[in-house]
């Protein structure tokens, strides 16, 4: 599925940089929102809304941000993209408003939020396929867990054909998230069979456009990201398919939704404090997520939820909102 451009991204890259020097604390906000209104230009709102994390749900938020100002141009929200670990670390120290993030959070970062009294839900925003991804001049089409295992799981593979004989005789040059990113997790656990279990000789990056700058650049390139930046750059990419046990399959917007595409289709999430949530542009923001959906995945090239995924967000925003 081939979704639209999003507009104005050199804007929505300005916020993003201004996100680091933003704390959370500010509680200016006024107006009043509604959930059936939210971002209707009806209200009268003003304030600020901080976010980082997730590079993978970077786009998401940054296309939500950019529609949500022009509608409430009193409101001014920044979009940062540390990764989701980096993001967590600023939330629980109350430094943003809402926490992107492409995993579910951890029992750590659950404590350093307690610790720090902020409350929080998980409320689910989008569903992505982590790709796998080579330079098309690797002609690879499609790999099974186990030899993606065999690739990431240690240093051992110096070829890829060493993996396989009938792959290429290249030398592997992979790239991927770093250690921050919430996708180098769920990616270790799922193929690796440990979170955290990796080679070590692969150039890492939590920003995800490097890494397609770095797969696209390297004739050798091999690496993995959010199904999102593959379809941003699918011009100068190979997509490779992935088999678990029944087929090779290539992630689609209806696959990852399905869950066909095993064993790397995730939920992706906001995590918005409780305490952010009691002021009007922050509940209006995530109302406006959440019943928007559709064409803010379609704006972000993301692949959107299901409407019955979408039901259970906008509860869960009513809910923590004590609406």
């Amino acid at each position: 599925m081939r979704y639209t451009k999003l507009l104005a991204l050199p804007c929505c890259a300005a916020l993003a940089l201004g996100a680091a020097a933003c704390g959370g604390e500010d509680a200016s906000d006024t107006g009043s929102s509604s959930g059936g209104n939210a971002g209707s230009g009806d209200q009268k709102l003003s304030g600020t809304i901080k976010i980082d994390g997730s590079s993978t749900v970077f786009p998401l938020a940054q296309a939500a941000a950019e529609t949500f100002q022009q509608q409430n141009p009193g409101v001014k929200i920044t979009v940062g993209e540390s990764g989701t670990g980096g993001g967590f670390e600023k939330f629980c120290n109350g430094e943003t408003d809402i926490s992107d993030a492409s995993r579910p959070i951890e029992d750590d970062e659950k404590g350093a939020c307690s610790e720090k009294q902020v409350t929080f839900d998980e409320i689910q925003v989008a569903n992505d396929g982590i790709a796998v991804v080579s330079n098309p001049n690797l002609n690879i089409d499609c790999l099974t867990t186990d030899q993606l295992k065999q690739l990431w799981a240690t240093n051992e593979a110096k070829t890829y054909n060493q993996v396989d004989p009938k792959l290429p005789n290249a030398k592997v040059s992979l790239f991927g998230p770093g250690t921050d990113s919430g996708t180098f997790d769920f990616f270790t656990g799922e193929i690796n069979g440990e979170e955290g279990k990796t080679r070590k000789d692969y150039q890492p990056s939590e920003d995800d456009n490097v890494l397609v700058q770095g797969v696209a650049g390297d004739k050798n390139g091999l690496g993995y990201f959010g199904f999102s930046y593959y379809e941003q750059n699918q011009d100068k990419l190979n997509l490779i398919a992935v088999n678990s046990g029944s087929g090779c399959v290539k992630p689609s917007s209806a696959d990852i939704q399905s869950g066909k595409y095993k064993p790397l289709s995730r939920p992706l999430f906001m995590y918005p404090s409780s305490a952010a949530l009691n002021r009007p542009a922050v509940k209006a923001f995530m109302d406006y997520v959440v019943a928007n959906y559709k064409e803010i995945s379609e704006a972000a090239q993301i692949v959107p939820m299901t409407d019955a995924q979408a039901a259970k967000s906008k509860a869960a925003v009513a809910k923590l909102a004590g609406t």
